[in-house]
């Protein structure tokens, strides 16, 4: 058999799935991406010598994979956020960003290092990797398409913190590369990381999204006054704005991330009615879905080729303590005093969804420096994000149709 004819077969039935199955599974207790992986699992089963899906094994490819999805998601993400951006708005995510997940990174690092003698620099990329909500699998609590009006407290605040958390992980990916031995101080180290990783870095991706959003808003909503552009086309241009946002950033050594966010929320605030919004929203899910589907599938083959096979009792522990302990507890802590309902306070501190985000830093990290027992690291992640896909995935509908009827939404 042709193994050419065979991966397209793969791909098509994918593709099919990812198009009738969310709206099916829309009422019942499953989530797709579990279908997928599942799926993964039972094609790589099979005597088929299906391209190896290990991400070790092919660290390169596989970042530049993890890298396209999660910037497409994130200017998904940032096009259907309706709420225009304020610190009084947007205080509850802000609160989740820069206050929950220091205490998630800070907690989870000495967690591992307690629980099982992980060096500071793995014990802090581990920690860098798995604090992030995910923008990428937790669509089914987030808010809806652009101008659906689906912005409860919930919604909102897990849409917003997987936008922005995903840029500002990164400072702290950075710090574990900073924490490797070297020939240079640790103390010069660490200065350059706080000035340049975090300061410079940071400030670049917010001042040039920002500064990209309101170009391409203004030619967006503008040009098609002047010259005849075809709804349809706005898929490409959004896609544009994307790559190029990201390109132009990273060239200058700021966070690409968290720049696409920030494009796509300042791309959002022109003409918020306009119909293109929901023609670019809807481009970049198309998009994202198919990104989702290959490498959810590669993602179950990674499990049945072994990828947990390691796994030890106090690694499982590991990821157990961040999904159940860690995560919902500072969640509430964090949250604490909020306007927000004790319901949705722990709605908002429980799903906390690991997901394709965390595959990235872990990927990118080690493509830029030696970190003491990669597989490990890639073990304890891929076992957290399984079980995060699989418990968030099976207790986001219940759970957010009984917030919904609780609030007389539905």
């Amino acid at each position: 058999m042709s193994l050419y004819n065979i991966i397209l077969v793969l791909l098509g039935i994918s593709i099919m799935g990812v198009a009738w199955l969310p709206p099916v599974m829309a009422k019942y207790p499953l989530s797709y991406p579990i279908v997928f992986i599942g799926l993964g699992l039972a094609a790589y089963s099979l005597p088929l010598g299906l391209p190896d899906p290990i991400p070790l094994h092919n660290n390169t490819l596989a970042t530049h994979l993890f890298e396209l999805c999660v910037i497409v998601a994130l200017t998904g993400t940032g096009l259907k956020i309706d709420r225009s951006f304020s610190l009084r708005k947007w205080r509850m995510p802000l609160l989740l960003v820069l206050v929950l997940m220091l205490l998630t990174i800070a907690s989870f690092a000495l967690t591992a290092w307690w629980l099982l003698a992980i060096a500071p620099a793995p014990a802090v990329l581990l920690a860098a990797t798995l604090a992030p909500t995910d923008p990428v699998l937790a669509g089914d609590v987030q808010v809806g398409d652009p101008g659906e009006g689906q912005e409860d407290t919930v919604r909102f605040a897990l849409t917003a913190e997987a936008g922005m958390n995903d840029g500002l992980a990164f400072p702290f990916v950075y710090l574990a590369l900073a924490l490797i031995p070297a020939a240079t101080s640790l103390q010069d180290r660490l200065f350059e990381w706080a000035w340049y990783d975090v300061l410079y870095r940071v400030g670049m991706g917010v001042a040039l999204g920002w500064l990209i959003g309101q170009t391409m808003g203004k030619l967006i909503f503008r040009l098609p006054k002047h010259i005849e552009i075809k709804g349809s086309a706005y898929g490409f241009i959004v896609l544009a704005v994307t790559f190029t946002t990201y390109g132009l950033t990273e060239l200058t050594h700021g966070y690409g991330f968290l720049a696409v966010f920030v494009a796509a929320i300042t791309l959002r605030g022109n003409e918020k009615a306009h119909e293109y919004h929901q023609q670019m929203h809807a481009f970049t899910d198309q998009l994202e879905r198919l990104f989702i589907v290959v490498i959810l599938v590669l993602f179950g083959g990674a499990l049945a080729n072994g990828l947990l096979v390691t796994l030890t009792w106090t690694q499982a522990a590991l990821g157990l303590l961040l999904l159940f302990v860690i995560r919902p507890l500072g969640g509430m802590l964090t949250l604490y005093g909020s306007r927000a309902t004790l319901p949705e306070r722990a709605a908002i501190s429980f799903f906390g969804i690991r997901g394709i985000g965390s595959f990235f830093y872990l990927a990118f990290a080690l493509e830029k420096g030696e970190f003491v027992n990669s597989e490990q690291l890639w073990v304890i992640t891929g076992f957290t994000v399984l079980t995060s896909i699989v418990m968030h995935g099976i207790l986001a509908t219940p759970v957010m149709t009984w917030l919904d009827r609780r609030a007389g939404r539905g």
